[in-house]
């Protein structure tokens, strides 16, 4: 799984960087997303089902708040 370090990134950046991996991903490729932009917490759940990607969100180690961390998994349609 290949891990994306989006923290330090403002909208829409993080988005932005997450389609670029997509799209030179194959289908079924996992990624790591880490971020700490708060509206990241709705766009990137957004953006993926838009795309046709899986994403879930997962828990931030030792509950840090700050710090956001999704698996999304590429989709088998190109996002748009």
């Amino acid at each position: 799984m290949e891990e994306l370090d989006l923290r330090g990134y403002r909208c829409p950046l993080p988005v932005i960087r997450l389609e670029a991996a997509l799209r030179r991903a194959d289908p079924g490729a996992a990624f790591r997303v880490l971020a700490d932009d708060p509206v990241a917490a709705v766009d990137i759940p957004h953006f993926c089902a838009e795309g046709g990607h899986s994403v879930e969100r997962a828990p931030s180690p030792d509950g840090a708040q700050e710090t956001l961390i999704f698996k999304v998994i590429r989709g088998a349609k190109t996002t748009p």
